[in-house]
């Protein structure tokens, strides 16, 4: 009999963990019931980067989360849902641009407020965005100089000297 009852707590003590886990991970991930936020939508050349989950983030401090990333197959811009906190009311000229934590660091979905006085209801719109920056792309352009004119390279040994403004 002692043995069957250590069972049954180990097991019921794993259960617990278990549950409790779940329930943490809902509320990290922004899947709680929680109504305490306010849905708003922003569309992007590139939200390389993002995901259902990343950061909304305001002067560094953390406002909400993205909840939904899809392609519109129509514009070819990706279409973003995320929540903000409610009791931070965001002008309607802010502004919203996908940033990075540093070289090696996470993306995260940065708004820069703007000066208007009218503010945005929940489920409304950002026009003004700015895309993710390929940390990647950038690097290529410098290792390849940066200064492509698009033209071929001249032959090793070609005479390139046009003669324009030589006197013979």
């Amino acid at each position: 009999m002692s043995e069957n009852r250590i069972e049954i707590l180990t097991g019921a003590a794993v259960v617990a963990v278990a549950v409790g886990f779940i329930i943490w991970a809902g509320q990290v991930r922004g899947l709680g019931m929680s109504t305490d936020s306010y849905p708003l939508h922003a569309s992007f050349r590139s939200v390389e980067g993002v995901t259902v989950g990343t950061d909304v983030r305001m002067a560094g401090v953390k406002i909400g989360a993205v909840t939904d990333v899809r392609l519109d197959p129509k514009t070819f811009f990706a279409d973003t849902t995320f929540t903000v906190r409610k009791g931070i009311e965001l002008p309607d000229d802010s502004q919203v641009i996908v940033a990075s934590e540093g070289l090696m660091g996470g993306s995260f979905i940065e708004i820069q407020p703007g000066g208007s006085i009218t503010n945005l209801a929940p489920g409304e719109e950002i026009v003004d965005t700015q895309g993710a920056v390929s940390i990647l792309s950038l690097m290529m352009k410098f290792a390849g100089g940066g200064g492509d004119t698009g033209a071929a390279p001249a032959a090793a040994g070609a005479d390139t000297d046009t003669g324009a403004g030589t006197q013979p």
